[in-house]
């Protein structure tokens, strides 16, 4: 980036990383995604997730599993992990997971796109951003397993795997704002849903808690003045709960700055320009489980 290109913003880090989430997190729900671990032995989710998500860290126990993973249910991970790794060895997840986000990509892309100099130009500018993370791996260490992974060579690959490193160098930062705000696993998806964007019984669900476990958690935050609770409703998020998610979703994007600054803001707005229709298509194809109400 020369001296005279604007610099990324925390806005535009948040617009590019955004248009590439997508592209790595097909991996998990895609239609070639359980056929293709259960030929390792893995049975369907979360069979799958668990183990495809924390290959990179190696045979590691549920407990870090759960401390990386952070908003999931530690007793659902603990029916999947360790077992999972003497069901299939880390390398032998990764090496299927690489090949379902090949088969996913090739199927929704086709040939014409795939070798097309925009997708190359894409897979490049994220390049860019992932290895700029990877000089700041410090407390992130659910991306720093995955940065130290081997680069694929095909562009398609190469823009799965930088997508990849870009979500988890963020989301790792943003895990250590929910901690800073005090907000556990279950009271930061509840807060979440509270807001309205998300579904609050997908969340739970999905994250293995009970309705124990979600209702406590909304009473911390009903105790804190983060949300208010009807009656047999789902929690509404007050205003200063609104100023609070609004405030780590900004400062998790200026903590992901370090990635996108080589690229600028031009650099950003192009990334988001070549990697956005590329999403729009995984999600139109149903690769995406539907988490929004």
């Amino acid at each position: 980036m020369s001296a005279s290109t604007p610099p990324a913003t925390p806005d535009l880090a948040r617009a590019a990383w955004a248009a590439v989430e997508p592209i790595h997190a097909s991996v998990y729900f895609a239609p070639e995604t359980a056929p293709a671990f259960q030929s390792i032995g893995l049975e369907s989710l979360p069979w799958t997730y668990f183990p495809s998500r924390a290959a990179p860290l190696g045979p590691v126990g549920a407990e870090t599993v759960a401390a990386t993973f952070y908003n999931f249910n530690p007793e659902l991970i603990r029916t999947v992990i360790p077992e999972a790794w003497s069901v299939a060895a880390p390398q032998a997840v990764l090496g299927t997971r690489l090949a379902i986000a090949d088969k996913v990509l090739r199927r929704i892309l086709g040939k014409e796109r795939l070798d097309s100099p925009e997708l190359r130009e894409a897979a490049d500018l994220a390049r860019t951003a992932a290895e700029a993370a990877a000089r700041h791996p410090h407390a992130r260490p659910l991306f720093a397993g995955h940065a130290g992974l081997p680069w694929p060579e095909e562009p398609h690959l190469v823009l799965w795997h930088a997508a990849t490193l870009i979500r988890e160098f963020r989301g790792d930062g943003h895990i250590a704002l929910l901690l800073e705000a005090d907000l556990g696993p279950v009271e930061a998806l509840a807060s979440q849903a509270a807001t309205g964007a998300y579904s609050a019984e997908v969340l739970r669900w999905g994250r293995g808690w009970s309705e124990e476990d979600w209702n406590a958690a909304v009473t911390r935050l009903a105790d804190r003045g983060l949300v208010t609770v009807e009656e047999a409703g789902d929690p509404t998020v007050t205003e200063e709960g609104r100023r609070l998610r609004d405030d780590l979703e900004a400062r998790t994007d200026a903590l992901s700055l370090p990635a996108f600054a080589p690229l600028g803001a031009d650099g950003c707005r192009r990334l988001r320009e070549l990697a956005a229709p590329i999403s729009a298509d995984i999600r139109a194809k149903g690769t995406l489980p539907p988490v929004r109400k």
